[in-house]
């Protein structure tokens, strides 16, 4: 919940015209809603940069005042919505199946979905990390066919490392997103598993990303605080 209309205009210029004319990273920015639609638009012009949503409704629509449809979403050109970010779990209190109702929304609307995962430090240190995002995978995305699952992005958040300046070491998220993507594979096998995508969301920055970027699992990064600053952002979109 960051930047007025007018500051996230400006930002959403600043990293366009940062960019390299030959950028081949597929990009994507994800405002608050009422920005939503300007920003899908300065985004068509270019053939890998999108716009996401933060979150969309579980709802179709209705008396459910202040909520946002997938309908609504995608009819501001939006492609991707982001599902189960650590915060609305934790502050709103979102279960895994509220979850499985929003990517089916979302689904129904054409919505690409990029799906959050992650542990707090206290079921890190319990050791039943692996158990937990292996429920929050299993219960709300593994009921899906082949065909959806493959517009799935799967979002390894380690709470304990969001908004804390704390990162996990690129060995402890190489561990998680391995693990993430042999679940994948036992359900929906090798192929699929190669091929979805698995970023990294957790204190990532400019002077981070390259090392998590490298590992073998780690396809990318969803980027909180540093995304404000246009440069540091455009360097970690640079960071293959």
């Amino acid at each position: 919940m960051n930047l007025n209309r007018e500051e996230a205009v400006a930002l959403a210029e600043q990293v366009l015209t940062q960019l390299p004319v030959e950028n081949s990273t597929e990009i994507l920015f994800a405002p608050s809603f009422v920005h939503l639609h300007k920003i899908a638009k300065m985004c068509t012009k270019n053939t890998n940069i999108f716009a996401a949503s933060q979150d969309c409704s579980a709802h179709e629509s209705g008396a459910f005042t202040s909520e946002v449809s997938a309908n609504m979403i995608a009819s501001c050109n939006a492609k991707y919505v982001v599902l189960g970010h650590s915060e609305r779990r934790a502050n709103f209190k979102e279960s895994n199946q509220v979850l499985k109702t929003k990517v089916q929304q979302a689904f129904l609307n054409n919505l690409a979905v990029i799906f959050c995962c992650g542990e707090t430090l206290e079921q890190r240190e319990s050791g039943v990390h692996f158990d937990w995002i292996k429920s929050q995978l299993t219960e709300s995305i593994f009921h899906l066919s082949a065909a959806d699952f493959a517009n799935i992005v799967v979002a390894y958040e380690p709470i304990w490392a969001i908004g804390t300046g704390v990162t996990a070491s690129s060995k402890q998220a190489q561990e998680i997103h391995a693990f993430i993507r042999d679940l994948i594979a036992q359900r929906y096998g090798n192929d699929a598993a190669e091929k979805t995508s698995v970023l990294y969301g957790g204190s990532c920055k400019s002077t981070n990303a390259k090392e998590l970027f490298s590992q073998q699992d780690i396809d990318g990064g969803l980027i909180g605080g540093a995304s404000l600053n246009a440069t540091d952002f455009v360097a970690i979109t640079q960071s293959f």
